[in-house]
């Protein structure tokens, strides 16, 4: 019903290496998008009734992430960490037609687990890959980027790349998933 794009996304991310090992991340990421899409039958969503045809609907996944990383390979041009996420998910679908209107919202805890690298290619030229992701029980969350990013100076890169976020739950409140696929620029500024 939603998502034929391109829509514009706005990522938060601060990060803090605590010593040559242990490190901090937080990740603020709005998202947000609205659409108008056909319902094919009629549907009954969050205890109303949908006849099919033109229908308004949105589909928010707000994200607040803080993850604990180690790095447990640190040599010249390589780095990898491991750790775990813990991701605060605020969730809202809503459908609309004329003063019909239902949503089904939920704030909830996700853990997952993380992965990422560093490759330096050269002096200015650096890839990166991020994973956050788990799967289980009723639902599923997965967030993963690659990127490319070239260093300006001593402290700012600027960048870009692809990420990709899936994931949602199958549960008797709610059936919701979505896969979102983003171009990425970065901006990055390093004390």
């Amino acid at each position: 019903l939603t998502g034929s794009g391109p829509t514009l996304f706005l990522r938060l991310n601060a990060s803090v290496d605590l010593n040559s090992r242990h490190g901090l991340r937080f990740v603020a990421a709005p998202l947000e998008v609205s659409d108008v899409g056909t319902l094919v039958n009629d549907t009954e969503f969050a205890g109303e009734q949908f006849p099919a045809g033109l229908t308004d609907g949105t589909y928010q996944f707000n994200t607040y992430k803080l993850t604990y990383r180690y790095t447990f390979v640190d040599r010249p041009g390589l780095r990898w960490r491991v750790g775990f996420t813990g991701v605060v998910r605020d969730a809202n679908v809503e459908l609309r037609r004329g003063a019909l209107q239902a949503n089904d919202d939920n704030v909830g805890f996700v853990p997952t687990l993380h992965l990422s690298s560093e490759y330096r290619v050269n002096e200015r030229w650096m890839m990166r890959f991020d994973f956050d992701g788990l799967a289980g029980g009723p639902g599923r969350l997965f967030d993963v980027a690659l990127k490319l990013d070239y260093a300006i100076d001593d402290h700012w890169r600027i960048g870009g790349g692809y990420r990709t976020l899936e994931g949602g739950a199958d549960t008797d409140d709610v059936f919701s998933f979505g896969w979102l696929h983003y171009g990425v620029v970065d901006i990055r500024y390093q004390f």
